[in-house]
């Protein structure tokens, strides 16, 4: 008599053996640990992700790098930790001599298995908590300026230039984010590329101006200001020092033509002409400081193109750019001081002594040396200065102490040699006194293909200012509403722009 087939009992099915042994070699405390940071983690990037995205208009690029890299990062870490506690417990299980792995087994008759899952669960709990506090946290952290500027020893040049500046309140993502998810993903790109190049000591010495790369002006600074309200014409006052042994002070009071409008209500005139009106250029190199091409673009449709002799091509269509502020406002918020700016500043404030003779141009060369690092520098500086003036140290110590001081702090806030950073790297467009700014198109030079008509030239002054008075004392007082021709200091060569001599290291 044949018997019945028997069907296997549910202990017995292989496939049921390999589901309990899955279970059973998970079963240990390496496992449970990395399960636990692998929950933990994954909370986090919950978490992050949901603030990252309910908040991607105004959140900065940093946030990915905890979103989308330290989170996911500690999540693999728990499964592996799980993963190997898995494959240790499986191959003890496995050898006919090897030791049992540890493994852990919770019978909830008992009360110390109930006390001891009891006290797991509150952990677990409170390191949830804690990971959703800190994550929150971290969060807020990314979006500050002290996280951009000063966790990042790279960025030190940038930080405290911006500590600074007229911009000082403006967060950095503010600028170099903005609204909107386009730039929000490509600034989420660009930080983790800046992070591969920390991390790989590739990074560029000093950091470059992401010329190329800046949000335009219209979606970020036009945020805030308007460039077609009309301004008019506003005053400023500049005070300068000449490099003799007086240190003679000779000061400009200049009336300069913001001018503005958008020319329904107001006309648009002045320096922001250019920005009410469509003006498109070539630059021809990196820090676009040689422009060799412009087109300006009359309301009316009608296009003018100026060109300088040598430039015979016709740049391609990418090549070309509107100008908008940062074309001019090119350094709003991580300005370098020149050493020259930077000394007559501190002259006019007191915090240099006027009366130490040729002080001025002491100072500057004695910032302008090369130093390899912050320390020699600021040996170097009282050095020079204690050097140069050792006969009278006795006579006024503390002031020449206050100077040495002054000229160290001068140097703290505008140099910084381990990043091969100072003004010289970053040129500034406002003006035209130490870079070309201005003269990169009105240099003379540039005539309208066809025409021969020139941009207004440089020599030009009142098209842009209107000089009230100048040189020091009783000259100064006489104000002259309709303006004076300007009179240079000493026998300037004819012919000479500006930038020509002028190059931050002299007067």
């Amino acid at each position: 008599m044949t018997n019945p087939p028997t069907t296997p009992s549910p202990e017995n099915n292989p496939a049921n053996q390999d589901k309990t042994s899955l279970r059973s070699d998970l079963r240990n405390w390496i496992s449970l640990g990395g399960g636990v940071i692998a929950l933990g983690s994954f909370f986090a990037f919950i978490l992050l992700f949901l603030l990252d995205v309910f908040s991607a208009g105004k959140s900065n690029a940093y946030i990915g790098i905890l979103s989308y890299i330290v989170a996911p990062a500690f999540l693999f870490l728990g499964l592996a930790l799980a993963l190997f506690g898995y494959r240790i417990h499986r191959k003890a299980r496995r050898s006919a001599t090897g030791a049992a792995a540890s493994r852990y087994s919770i019978n909830l008759s008992n009360p110390r298995d109930r006390r001891r899952l009891s006290w797991f669960g509150l952990a677990t709990t409170i390191f949830l908590l804690f990971t959703a506090l800190g994550s929150y946290q971290s969060y807020h952290i990314t979006e500050s300026v002290e996280f951009c500027g000063a966790v990042c020893h790279v960025m030190t040049p940038e930080f405290v230039t911006y500590q600074g500046n007229a911009h000082a309140r403006v967060a950095c993502a503010e600028c170099h984010v903005g609204s909107g998810a386009e730039w929000y993903v490509k600034s989420k790109l660009a930080g983790t590329r800046q992070l591969i190049s920390f991390i790989t000591n590739t990074y560029s010495r000093p950091i470059p101006t992401p010329v190329h790369n800046l949000r335009p002006a219209r979606d970020t600074c036009e945020q805030c200001h308007w460039p077609e309200k009309f301004t008019g014409s506003i005053v400023r006052t500049y005070n300068h020092y000449m490099s003799d042994d007086a240190n003679t002070p000779f000061t400009l009071k200049l009336m300069i033509n913001v001018g503005g409008g958008s020319g329904k209500h107001t006309p648009a005139d002045g320096i922001h002409w250019h920005i009410t009106n469509k003006v498109e250029y070539y630059a021809s190199d990196e820090k676009r400081q040689t422009i060799p091409w412009v087109r300006v673009t009359a309301a009316d449709g009608t296009a003018t193109v100026f060109k300088v002799d040598d430039y015979k091509d016709t740049p391609a269509a990418q090549s070309i750019r509107t100008m908008d502020c940062v074309d001019c406002h090119n350094r709003p918020a991580h300005r370098f001081k020149t050493p020259n700016d930077a000394v007559e500043e501190s002259l006019y404030a007191g915090r240099i002594d006027a009366k130490l003779p040729a002080i001025k141009q002491v100072a500057v060369d004695a910032l302008t040396q090369t130093y390899a690092t912050e320390a020699d520098a600021l040996a170097g500086i009282a050095g020079k200065i204690r050097a140069k003036y050792s006969g009278q140290a006795a006579q006024n110590p503390q002031s020449l102490d206050a100077t040495i001081a002054a000229v160290s702090d001068i140097y703290r806030a505008n140099f910084f040699p381990a990043m091969n950073a100072d003004w010289s790297k970053y040129p500034e467009n406002v003006g035209h006194k130490n870079f070309p700014g201005c003269f990169r198109c009105h240099d003379g030079n540039h005539k309208a293909v066809g025409q021969g008509e020139k941009l207004i030239a440089a020599s030009d002054c009142n098209s842009c200012h209107t000089i009230l008075a100048q040189g020091a004392g009783a000259e100064l007082a006489k104000l002259a509403p309709e303006g004076v021709k300007f009179k240079h200091p000493g026998d300037p060569i004819e012919g000479l722009l500006c930038n020509d001599c002028h190059n931050g290291k002299n007067q």
